[in-house]
């Protein structure tokens, strides 16, 4: 229960940096008023229109991503494995840097683009893992997605190279991720779209287990495999295009998260995956605030800060996982 509290306590700490900090800096006081609409003008359109829904996108964002990341880590038996281990981010990739070179308008062009082309990717992946009998094998699934997401990526390379110059730096930084997209209707979008997979993996939470324990013992005590793979599968990886259509590639997430649960709570997916959802969205929380903050007025792609985060992260808990 102490674990709990902590970790609702951090989300909530997390939520008000992210809500205080930017370039107009504001005090704890002056987001409280913002929220409630006792403050100026300017300070409640700073924080109910512009960083509300920013903090909110970028928690349910990175809660979806750690989510998905643990729940292919037990499917495929990898611990390597991360939302983008299966192709989705060269397919979404491909759709965004497609729309963006034709310079295709419109403010959901580019993230229309991208669910299309992570579809593909989950469809394709999915039909080359398919073995004799309709069977899912996750071994193949791997190497299915890693040639995809090569296909993808020469693609991706090929039409970077004969596109103007703004279209290539355009590219680069959908591809490095961002928030600075969010408004209250990408988030009211996304957190529909999000409801139906996050909890269909919940529910998966005890087949998961002991799919985690080998697909030999989780048939013996009664789990129907190919059914659970293939839900697992579809969940995870629809939930993975709805998050990079919306904010682009933002690694680590799902490759770190999970595994800081397990070193501290252990392997059961019924505490681990809400677990992880919470450090995940406060994670991506604290990384966008650092974006919008380090170099103001600029902002870096928050994909770069989650990568300067997760790399030391990640190296520390191999050092600790094989200690």
């Amino acid at each position: 229960m102490k674990r709990w509290i902590v970790l609702a306590l951090a989300a909530v700490a997390v939520a008000v940096i992210g809500l205080a900090v930017g370039p107009a800096n504001l005090a704890v006081g002056e987001v409280w008023a913002g929220l409630t609409g006792s403050a100026d003008a300017a300070t409640s359109a700073i924080v109910r229109e512009l960083r509300l829904p920013r903090v909110l996108l970028a928690f349910l964002i990175g809660g979806s991503l750690a989510v998905t990341g643990a729940t292919l880590q037990a499917l495929v038996r990898n611990p390597l494995a991360d939302p983008y281990l299966l192709g989705l981010s060269g397919g979404a990739g491909l759709g965004a840097v497609t729309a963006i070179a034709l310079g295709v308008g419109g403010a959901w062009a580019v993230p229309l683009a991208a669910l299309v082309g992570a579809l593909g990717a989950i469809a394709l992946v999915y039909r080359v893992a398919l073995v004799g009998g309709g069977m899912l094998d996750t071994r193949v699934l791997l190497l299915a997605g890693v040639v995809v997401g090569a296909l993808a990526a020469s693609v991706m390379g090929a039409i970077m190279a004969l596109s103007p110059a703004p279209e290539v730096r355009n590219a680069l930084l959908w591809l490095l991720g961002s928030l600075d997209g969010a408004s209250w209707r990408s988030l009211g979008v996304f957190a529909v779209y999000a409801v139906l997979p996050l909890l269909a993996l919940y529910a998966l939470a005890r087949p998961l287990d002991l799919l985690a324990l080998g697909e030999e013992p989780a048939r013996f005590l009664g789990t129907d495999v190919e059914r659970t793979k293939r839900l697992l599968y579809v969940s995870a990886s629809l939930l993975t295009a709805a998050a990079v259509s919306v904010s682009g590639i933002i690694g680590f997430v799902g490759l770190v998260v999970p595994h800081a649960m397990r070193i501290t709570w252990g392997h059961t997916h019924r505490a681990l995956l809400p677990g992880a959802f919470l450090l995940g969205g406060s994670l991506l929380v604290v990384a966008d605030a650092v974006a919008r903050t380090a170099f103001a007025p600029l902002e870096l792609p928050v994909g770069v800060v989650t990568a300067l985060i997760g790399v030391p992260v990640f190296v520390w808990l191999v050092r600790r996982w094989a200690s």
